[in-house]
């Protein structure tokens, strides 16, 4: 599969729908919209997906989003996952997921989770021997026991962001244009560093970490920032050993706001603080997945806004790894690739919609849970501006996901 493949059109031509940005948030609209046979046009500045979409675990990860949130965006999207992977040939798979517990303080938090809103989640605590009965991949030593979660989904992101343009291009008339910089939005026009300049009823702008190109001000008000991670990838376990469930400790806890419903938060979150204050200075959590090739994924950090340093760390990877061998144990820990990656967070909402435009619509700052939330917000976001009658959302409505 060529990820370079393009759809060009003449400059000029009209659409119901143009969308700058084709990671995986840009692609998720651009799908809901050719579903219900809108003519759609994809721009991104870069030969092929190569931003955040590509970068990350291939997690989708609803356990992770609160009940009162995103939680069903997010168990949309996983639906709305299978369907895509099954049409466009991506193989995906429903691993669930494991938060294994190491010390009592992270076992008080997945028992005060368990008992809160674990029926509502379809999660299970389960032993140390369970555990071990998922994966071969848990380090045995002090291990309480885990919360199993079966929602969780395992895509390989640089396969599905590669794949998903050709689908839309062959069984949904799609016109892609990759390498094509747009510098200009608004009354109906969409135009390009190089002079092309195409018709489009409406404009999604899902620019991701680039936020300052189109509308920066807009962007700015929204509250968005940058965050830098780190990651790394082992070589192929022998003897195709798979780990099974998506792997998290007891330090991922602290990241993802489904737990901060849980009072006994607060004491192990003090905990790592005073015992490992490099963790936070960080913002390191452990986490693991594994490539259909047997490669393990492994991550990650996070440093925000004026924090970011264009240098990866090799303390930051020390540290990883360090807290990676607390839970996991693998035979081939040699890493084959490392990277680093860039996300837009919001400072004032969980997502960013916003209208410069009557015919112009942002949507960003899906923060790490792009893979989860994407297809999600996708139909929700189209539905509502098809709901419109004339595709364009009209002046003062507000978008509501969740």
């Amino acid at each position: 599969m060529n990820p370079h493949l393009s759809k060009k059109n003449s400059s000029g031509d009209r659409y119901d729908l143009a969308i700058v940005g084709a990671g995986v948030v840009g692609l998720a609209h651009a799908w809901r919209a050719a579903e219900r046979g809108l003519r759609v046009l994809v721009l991104d500045r870069r030969p092929y997906g190569s931003g955040a979409s590509i970068r990350n675990f291939g997690m989708i990860w609803p356990v992770g989003q609160t009940k009162a949130g995103l939680w069903s965006t997010a168990m949309k999207s996983r639906e709305l996952w299978l369907d895509l992977a099954k049409k466009a040939g991506v193989p995906i798979h429903e691993c669930g997921s494991l938060h294994m517990a190491f010390r009592d303080d992270e076992w008080a938090v997945l028992e005060e989770f368990q008992v809160k809103q674990g029926a509502e989640y379809g999660t299970e605590l389960i032993s140390a021997e369970a555990v071990h009965q998922k994966t071969p991949a848990a380090n045995p030593e002090g291990l309480i026991g885990a919360l199993w979660s079966p929602t969780e989904m395992r895509v390989n992101p640089r396969v599905a962001i590669a794949a998903v343009p050709s689908l839309l291009i062959d069984q949904y008339d799609v016109s892609v244009e990759f390498s094509t910089t747009v510098i200009r939005v608004g009354d109906g026009e969409v135009e390009a560093a190089d002079g092309r300049r195409w018709q489009a009823d409406h404009t999604i702008i899902c620019s991701g970490a680039d936020f300052a190109n189109l509308f920066p001000q807009t962007h700015q008000d929204a509250g968005l920032f940058n965050c830098k991670l780190q990651m790394l990838r082992t070589a192929p376990q022998p003897g195709g050993m798979q780990i099974g469930p998506h792997l998290a400790g007891g330090l991922t806890l602290r990241h993802y706001e489904a737990f901060r419903i849980c009072d006994s938060l607060k004491p192990l979150c003090e905990r790592v603080s005073r015992e490992t204050p490099e963790l936070d200075r960080y913002g390191i959590h452990v986490m693991a997945s594994q490539t259909d090739e047997g490669e393990v994924v492994l991550g990650d950090s996070h440093q925000y806004g004026d924090e970011i340093e264009p240098f990866d760390q090799a303390e930051i990877e020390n540290l990883m790894l360090r807290e990676l061998h607390r839970i996991i144990r693998l035979p081939d820990w040699t890493v084959q690739q490392r990277w680093h990656g860039y996300y837009a967070k919001s400072s004032k909402k969980p997502i960013v919609f916003e209208q410069p435009r009557p015919d112009v619509t942002i949507v960003n700052g899906l923060s790490g849970a792009g893979m989860t939330l994407s297809m999600g917000v996708g139909e929700e976001v189209i539905a509502r501006l098809v709901s419109d009658q004339t595709i364009g959302k009209k002046e003062g409505e507000e978008i509501h996901v969740g």
